[in-house]
């Protein structure tokens, strides 16, 4: 069963709608039991930096996030749900931690370049390395992106996929089980759905605690 964790943040039901049909059992829970005996996590969202936090220490779901990466459950990070893992964002002009389970700042997209923040539409990916997250994918192909901030990750070897939009940003990283994307999976027609199957078709390498 795939748990799509609900912290109180929008984009959860077209992630649910996207997985029921590729056919995979996927529920929204905010139910710290269900999402942590679940075998593929989700962490979908879209909104603030510093209130996704927020929700998701009151939700109790901190440490649900923490253990399925440090177990290797099948873990995908969505927009917001990605840039929470690193360290911390810069929204507001000041310094918000992250979960800080990679390294790396998430950075305000730049607004002196002629281009319309946010971030809303179609945009070609550069894939940097094989994935299984993009497993018989096409080269460079067109994703939807939703967003104003992005990520600069400092582990390079942990990028998968960069992007173009008056600064070159990480848009997908993988490491092990553990996937995430800046742009929208669930939104990007036929491909998305596509790197949703590679991801629902990763085999579970559960470490023992």
């Amino acid at each position: 069963m795939i748990a799509i964790i609900d912290y109180g943040v929008g984009n959860l039901r077209s992630v649910e709608k996207a997985f029921h049909f590729i056919g995979c059992d996927a529920v929204i829970t905010s139910d710290v039991k269900a999402a942590s005996e679940a075998e593929r996590i989700v962490l979908p969202g879209v909104g603030a930096f510093s209130d996704a936090m927020e929700n998701l220490k009151n939700a109790g779901m901190i440490e649900v996030v923490r253990d399925a990466i440090a177990a290797n459950k099948p873990f995908l990070g969505i927009c917001l749900g990605m840039q929470l893992l690193f360290d911390y964002s810069e929204e507001g002009g000041s310094r918000i931690e992250g979960l800080g389970i990679f390294r790396g700042a998430i950075k305000q997209l730049p607004r002196d370049v002629g281009l319309k923040v946010p971030h809303m539409g179609w945009n070609s990916l550069n894939m940097k390395e094989a994935s299984p997250l993009f497993d018989k994918i096409p080269l460079n192909p067109y994703v939807y992106f939703v967003h104003s901030f992005y990520l600069a990750a400092e582990d390079r070897e942990l990028v998968a996929a960069t992007v173009e939009y008056g600064v070159r940003f990480d848009a997908a990283i993988g490491r092990g089980n553990v996937f995430a994307t800046q742009f929208h999976p669930e939104k990007s027609g036929s491909i998305g759905l596509d790197m949703l199957r590679n991801w629902a078709a990763l085999k579970p390498r559960i470490s023992a605690g």
